[in-house]
């Protein structure tokens, strides 16, 4: 048996349950988010991306150039003037044998949520991670495994946990704080994991349910910025920048918190 491939299967699979957007392709290397694939003889060979990566990576990306290149398309989002391409079946063949992304985002599952379309980024651009809440404390080792696998698999230099206004899990958070009855299912322990940013939030001025967003946000970057063994210390090296966001579902806008 093919130890690597297996290794490889299962990270496939649990990308899969954790709900990578990006998937395990390739995106071949990019100046800009959403240009076109450059060709294989721009990749730098020097730049090491994994233990079981099948091509060498792209050129290192510094973390700041990453963010601004997200915000930048943003910018676009909100103007109307997107422009990232990529998306026939024909542009998917490229992206059959590794992956390049340059920034991990923990965002909402949902739905009016996408960040590859709010960020106007092409396929491979972005490694996305969704989870109701945007939830980072508490969230396990599949949401956490799975940020840990892009930077430590993936070199990927920036981490943006990205909130939403009018979160529908921080709206159940406040409505059940002081409530002795359980939400059905998963739902209650999903629940619980918000209600931090809902009482450290309260009686700051301002809309509740907005600060409470930005306090969840918050919370789960300054978890990640002290998540050992992997993402804090490349962190404090200099290596990793994480940040957070609320996306403005109203205006497209995003604003870094």
């Amino acid at each position: 048996m093919n130890v690597k491939s297996s290794r490889r299967d299962f990270l496939v699979g649990a990308g899969v349950a954790a709900g990578f957007t990006a998937g395990m392709g390739l995106a071949l290397p990019r100046g800009v988010f959403g240009a076109s694939s450059a060709s294989l003889e721009a990749i730098d060979p020097s730049v090491e991306i994994g233990a079981f990566a099948d091509e060498p990576s792209g050129k290192a990306v510094d973390p700041d150039a990453a963010l601004k290149k997200l915000m930048e398309g943003n910018a676009r989002f909100v103007k109307g003037q997107v422009k990232a391409g990529g998306r026939r079946p024909e542009d998917f063949k490229l992206l059959a044998k590794a992956q390049y992304p340059e920034a991990i985002i923990v965002s909402c599952s949902d739905s009016r949520v996408a960040p590859e379309i709010l960020f106007d980024t092409g396929v491979g651009d972005i490694f996305v991670i969704r989870v109701a809440g945007n939830v980072v404390y508490g969230s396990g080792v599949m949401v956490k495994g799975s940020i840990e696998y892009g930077v430590a698999e993936l070199n990927v230099p920036l981490i943006v946990v990205l909130g939403h206004s009018a979160c529908g899990a921080v709206k159940a958070a406040m409505a059940h704080l002081h409530d002795k009855d359980s939400l059905p299912g998963a739902i209650n322990g999903l629940v619980e994991l918000v209600k931090p940013a809902v009482t450290q939030s309260a009686g700051m001025p301002g809309d509740p349910l907005d600060n409470a967003i930005k306090k969840n946000v918050e919370i789960g970057v300054g978890r990640l910025k002290g998540l050992e063994p992997i993402v804090g210390p490349k962190v404090k090296a200099g290596k990793v920048k994480v940040v957070g966001g609320v996306y403005d579902l109203a205006t497209g806008a995003v604003t870094l918190v």
